[in-house]
């Protein structure tokens, strides 16, 4: 299972995901890729498999992922602070992989209705659901 994970800032959401992502599904084949090399650079020590820096890298990874994963801003042209380009969002949403997505409130983007959680908490959800994607119960 080829599984892409995007990150802006600081990379930090990525980098815990990537390093979940490895110890629990090690079979999984894990592309990073940040919106800035810090990003790239924090999930690439996590332990990702592949990285890659920038907007066309999000869109080529897009095309190749059966998963994807990432704060729901990815999703949202111009969000992170900016760092999310339209063709960003269109990749990610026009993609055929199965969209994980973390709800996370922050950049002028709520999301009404869910509750705050731990960065640990929402990592957790997330690979819930990727197993579920897997097959695995």
């Amino acid at each position: 299972m080829n599984i892409l994970v995007i990150d802006s800032q600081g990379g930090g959401m990525g980098r815990q995901l990537v390093a979940a992502i490895k110890k629990q599904i090690p079979q999984s084949y894990v592309t990073a890729v940040g919106t800035n090399s810090t990003a790239t650079a924090a999930m690439l020590k996590a332990g990702a498999d592949a990285a890659a820096t920038g907007e066309n890298a999000v869109v080529v990874g897009c095309r190749r992922a059966d998963v994807i994963v990432g704060p729901i801003g990815i999703v949202i042209a111009d969000a992170l602070y900016g760092e999310v380009t339209p063709a960003m969002a269109v990749a990610v949403g026009q993609s055929r992989a199965r969209r994980i997505l973390l709800p996370v409130n922050q950049c002028d983007n709520i999301i009404a209705g869910v509750t705050e959680q731990s960065l640990g908490s929402l990592v957790e959800s997330a690979l819930e659901h990727i197993h579920c994607c897997m097959g695995v119960g």
